[in-house]
Formats: structure tokens, C-alpha cells, sequence
């Protein structure tokens, strides 16, 4: 319930916001350039597809690299693993910036999505750390309030730098956000995970974890789920901007206003959980997200395959994206909730299934099939309305009983309040 003895707690106001800074990579890494993807590849003289792999191998360095990063947080402490990734990213924004080819361009961006997902994965296991149950499930709804942030005002602050600056600029911001966020992770978190931690090496490590989590059929059949989710997730990240733009004759303000508007239909749908998790429980609001995904996503289809307006189309994809945001924190919640002492390596996991699948799949389906807007509700429907009957046929059925019975691992009660807050 408490800090260890001897050490001060750290506020709920002041976890929220360090965890949402450090949190906001993903978003950060990706939003703020996305509207000079159609300007970077004529730019550098590339494809389409290209411009869109700079976002697709910085997310998979933000999954792959969480396999490294929560494991070595389970096993050296949160704290330096953290400010470690953070320095990195920095300096890697600054040689994207300076990127002369679209191929030194690629790698650069694989290398800052490594560092940067010490923030992505480490926050998670702070969290879990300090919550459980449905408090973390809150926490984690808070979390996107703060984190919502990055999509809502990146965007906006891409669109509007790209009346003065061209992409380069664009990296050049990115790094000197990273050294701001070198002295929030520095001097705005103190170590967490005080108990628990394991003195093997890290490989060994590793595996053990990894081996009781595959025990887990809750947290397994919630990572093919994320999987899916994230696979329609990263369809609308990287086509918006061409189906947007090409198709529907958006201006790269106007994108990037739309782009905000979504944002804030995903945080909304993250506070509705909010305010009623405690009423409904978890698995019950990540099951309500599901459904109201997979009928959001089926009405975006068929809005493409009738050619309906832009403004209808948009509504739609606000409609996904605030299910989306409903259903997000309660399945985190559902997948940590039995894994304390390997809430870093479980949070990687995680963090390999939301980023790596959607970052391969999507420009995939895009070289493919094209870029359109049939392409992109295409692919969202595909995910979130498999993702949806996975949920219901298997999470469903593990979710309500208190998982432990099923999975022989402990999954701590939802009345549990913060460790380490008053």
C-alpha cells in the first residue's frame, strides 16, 4: 500500500505526467512528421511505400526493442534502463535530421524506435508497479489523457511547422523534445521496483519470465488480440495521411486537424472507461470496446466500398478510434494484472504484438493493394472484427472467473489501491 520506508511517495499528479511524457515516443516519433510524408518522399526521390516504411521500421524498433528494455528492467530497476534509451533516442533524432538517403534515412529510424521504446514499455511497468486491477486500469486511462496529447497537438504542430521547415526540420524538434525528456526521466521518477528484482543474468532471466507468462491463456489470447488491434491501428496511422490528402483533397493543415479530432475521440473513449471500470469491471468494458470497434470498422467499409463523403468517412474513423480507446486500457489491465514481478518483460510483449504486426502489415497490404481508402478500411475492419471475436469467444470465457483458477498465476484483486501514493 505504501513506499518503502525512508522513501517519500511520489504524487498521483507527478506519476501521471512523467509516465505520459515518457510514454508519448510512439506518438511523438510518429505524428509530428506525418504530415511530410508525401514532401519527404519526393524529397529524397522515393516511393510512397518508402516514406511510409520510415514510420513502419521505427515501430518495429519500438516492439523488437522492448524486448530488450523491459527484461532489463525487471532484472536492473526501472530508472537507468529508462534514461539510457531516452539519451539515445535524442541523438538518434539528430541523425535522421541529417539523413542525405532514404536508406540511412530507414535505418536511423529503426535505431531511434530501439531507444525510444524504453519509455513505451518501462512506463507500463512503473505503472504496474504502483497499481493493480481496476486503479490500474484507471491509472491507465489517465495515462492517455496525458498521452493523447502527443497525436492531438503533434500533428497540428507538424502542419504548421511545414509552413516554415521542411522533414529534416521536423527531426531536428524531435531531438530536442528527447533532451527534454532526458531530464523529466533523470530528475522526475524515482526507482520503482524495489522488490522483486532478480539477480540472475538477463537471458535466464528472460526466459523464466517469458516461460510463466506463456502459461497464462488470458494473457496469451489478449496478445493475439493486440495483435490484431494493432494491425488496424497502424493501417489508419500510415495510410491517413495519402487517403486524406490524395483522396478526399484534405490541405496538410486541415490533416493534421482531423488527425487532432480523432485524438480526442480515442482519449474520450479512454476516460469513459475511466469513470466506469470500477461499475462494470474490466473485462466487461474491454469487451464493450471490441464490439463497438468491430461495428465502427464494418460501417467504414462499407462507407468506402458506397463511396460516401470525406466528412462521413472521418466520422467513421473517429467512431473506431474512440472504441479503440475504451477497450485499450482494460485489456492492458487484464494481461499485466498476473504478472507483478514481470510486469517488464509482459509489458514487452505487449508492446512486440502492438507495434511490430500492424508495422509490417499495414504497408504490406498498401504495396499490394494500393493505397485507398478501400485499402485502409479494408485492413481495419480485418482487425478489429477478428480481434472482436477472439474476444468474445475466448477472453470472455477467462476474464470473469478470476483468471488465476484457470492459469495457476496470482491476479491481484481490483480493489488494490496505489503503492507508493497517498
Amino acid at each position: 500500500m505504501s513506499a518503502s520506508a525512508g522513501r517519500r511517495p511520489m504524487s498521483l499528479l507527478r506519476v501521471t505526467l512523467v509516465l505520459g511524457a515518457l510514454e508519448a515516443f510512439g506518438p511523438l516519433s510518429m505524428d509530428l512528421y506525418l504530415p511530410q510524408l508525401p514532401q519527404l518522399a519526393r524529397s529524397l526521390g522515393t516511393t510512397d511505400a518508402l516514406a511510409q516504411a520510415t514510420m513502419s521500421v521505427c515501430m518495429i524498433g519500438l516492439g523488437i526493442g522492448q524486448l530488450v528494455a523491459g527484461p532489463l528492467s525487471d532484472r536492473f530497476g526501472r530508472k537507468r534502463p529508462l534514461v539510457v534509451g531516452v539519451v539515445l533516442f535524442a541523438l538518434l533524432s539528430a541523425v535522421c535530421a541529417v539523413a542525405p538517403t532514404i536508406e540511412i534515412l530507414l535505418a536511423a529510424r529503426a535505431l531511434q524506435g530501439l531507444a525510444g521504446s524504453a519509455g513505451v514499455v518501462i512506463s507500463l511497468a512503473v505503472a504496474r508497479d504502483l497499481f493493480h486491477g481496476a486503479d490500474l486500469s484507471r491509472m491507465l486511462s489517465m495515462l492517455a489523457l496525458v498521452t493523447s496529447l502527443a497525436p492531438i497537438v503533434a500533428p497540428v504542430i507538424g502542419g504548421q511547422l511545414a509552413r516554415f521547415t521542411d522533414w529534416r526540420g521536423i527531426f531536428l524538434v524531435l531531438a530536442g523534445i528527447g533532451v527534454a525528456l532526458v531530464f523529466v526521466a533523470q530528475f522526475g521518477l524515482r526507482e520503482t521496483l524495489h522488490e522483486g528484482r532478480h539477480s540472475g543474468s538477463v537471458l535466464g532471466t528472460t526466459a523464466s519470465h517469458v516461460a510463466a507468462i506463456a502459461r497464462d491463456p488470458l494473457f496469451i489470447a489478449l496478445l493475439v488480440t493486440t495483435c490484431l488491434s494493432g494491425a488496424a491501428f497502424f493501417s489508419y496511422l500510415s495510410m491517413s495521411s495519402f487517403v486524406l490528402q490524395g483522396e478526399f483533397g484534405l490541405t496538410p493543415q486541415l490533416f493534421s486537424l482531423v488527425f487532432a479530432v480523432n485524438a480526442v475521440a480515442q482519449l474520450g473513449g479512454a476516460q469513459v472507461s475511466r469513470v466506469f471500470v470500477r461499475r462494470f469491471g474490466t473485462a466487461r468494458m474491454y469487451l464493450s470496446g471490441q464490439l463497438a470497434g468491430a461495428v465502427a470498422a464494418a460501417a467504414l467499409l462499407a462507407a468506402a466500398l458506397l463511396g460516401a463523403p470525406g466528412p462521413v468517412f472521418i466520422v467513421l474513423l473517429a467512431l473506431y478510434l474512440g472504441a479503440a480507446g475504451l477497450g485499450g486500457p482494460n485489456g492492458t489491465t487484464l494481461a499485466l494484472g498476473g504478472h507483478g514481478p514481470r510486469a517488464g518483460t509482459a509489458s514487452a510483449l505487449l508492446g512486440v504484438a502492438t507495434f511490430t504486426v500492424g508495422a509490417v502489415a499495414a504497408p504490406l497490404v498498401s504495396a499490394l493493394a494500393g493505397t485507398s481508402a478501400l485499402t485502409m478500411a479494408s485492413s481495419i475492419t480485418a482487425g478489429a472484427v477478428v480481434a472482436a471475436l477472439v474476444g468474445f469467444l475466448v477472453v470472455r470465457r477467462l476474464a470473469p472467473g478470476v483468471p488465476a483458477k484457470t492459469t495457476g498465476l496470482p491476479h491481484e484483486s481490483s480493489a488494490s489501491a496505489a503503492e507508493g501514493l497517498r
